[in-house]
């Protein structure tokens, strides 16, 4: 019946998904890998200043503190503004839904669930970098199909295939039944950058692996160039190889090596001290949705600097990395 053929798919994605989450998380991973001295090369990244207004622009909650948790600190403790912007709330990770609602077919209504629960864990974990929830900003766009809003969606709304959503439905989102369209993705973030007036933009970079984050990082440059203002995007990576970051688990002494995917970057190193760390790791915890799932994935990224590459390299303009 049609039925038991679902269900035994839904059950192969599930034992699929355990097995990949115990493969990223086994701590032999951690015997991989190690430090890099050229990390230690490279120069540091230039000290925020009193008055800079920063805007992170945020894939999906969480990337904001695995990429750029220290950044964040060391902004505010300089006495820079600082802003969050997340434009997707994270509800398309199935397996993840699974386990926090403890069923087997979490359905359209699960998903969105998981997605209200993790943009509520996302304004937690500002609040523990110290941002206040009057500087974030939850656009609520399909997670997994920012792709396709700058393709085929781009006025026709994206119908998301884990949400059964084709309009912002988040809560506490920018602009409530906005539509899945490219053009709205826009028109809000140009919403953002009006009221932020950002001095510092920090965006994924184009090399990125995950379709979400290059997707975004395309859009970024496109509306700071038309503004004549991309002199002001700095890059991260989260996606940045097969298993990058090694070791997996939490290992401050180490440091956070160059993405293979973007190693001509310019890369310039963000160290950061204990305290630092201690706050990071504070946020990363914050998201107990994720966690269950890639823990030492995410502890991964406590490490004793963090990466910001001040532009595209001349040598390695944007391309498009495969989805």
């Amino acid at each position: 019946m049609t039925w038991v053929r679902h269900n035994r798919l839904l059950l192969a994605l599930l034992l699929a998904g355990l097995i990949l989450a115990g493969w990223i998380n086994l701590p032999a991973w951690q015997q991989l890998g190690g430090s890099d001295a050229h990390v230690e090369a490279l120069p540091v990244a230039p000290a925020f200043r009193s008055g800079q207004r920063v805007l992170m622009l945020s894939p999906h909650p969480d990337d904001e503190t695995l990429c750029c948790a220290g950044v964040i600190q060391q902004a505010r403790r300089a006495g820079a503004e600082v802003f969050i912007a997340w434009v997707t709330p994270g509800d398309g990770f199935e397996f993840d839904a699974v386990l926090t609602e403890r069923v087997l077919r979490p359905g359209a209504a699960g998903m969105r669930e998981l997605g209200n629960a993790r943009a509520g864990e996302a304004v937690q974990a500002a609040a523990v970098l110290g941002v206040n929830a009057a500087h974030t900003f939850m656009l609520g766009y399909p997670d997994g199909g920012l792709s396709r809003l700058f393709t085929v969606n781009y006025a026709r709304p994206f119908v998301s295939p884990r949400t059964g959503a084709q309009a912002v439905y988040v809560r506490g989102a920018l602009t409530p039944g906005h539509p899945f369209t490219g053009q709205a993705l826009e028109a809000d973030l140009n919403t953002v950058l009006d009221r932020v007036r950002p001095d510092v933009v920090l965006a994924p970079a184009p090399q990125d692996f995950h379709a979400d984050h290059h997707t975004l990082s395309y859009l970024a440059v496109r509306l700071l160039a038309a503004r004549g203002q991309e002199d002001r995007l700095r890059f991260w990576v989260v996606h940045g190889g097969l298993e990058w970051p090694l070791p997996k688990g939490l290992h401050p002494h180490e440091p956070l090596t160059e993405p293979p995917r973007a190693r001509t970057l310019p890369w310039q190193r963000v160290p950061l001290d204990a305290a630092q760390q201690t706050v990071k790791l504070r946020a990363v915890q914050t998201y107990h949705t994720q966690t269950q799932v890639l823990g030492r994935f995410m502890e991964a990224f406590v490490r004793s600097n963090e990466l910001l590459s001040p532009s595209l390299s001349p040598t390695n303009p944007p391309r498009r990395a495969p989805d």
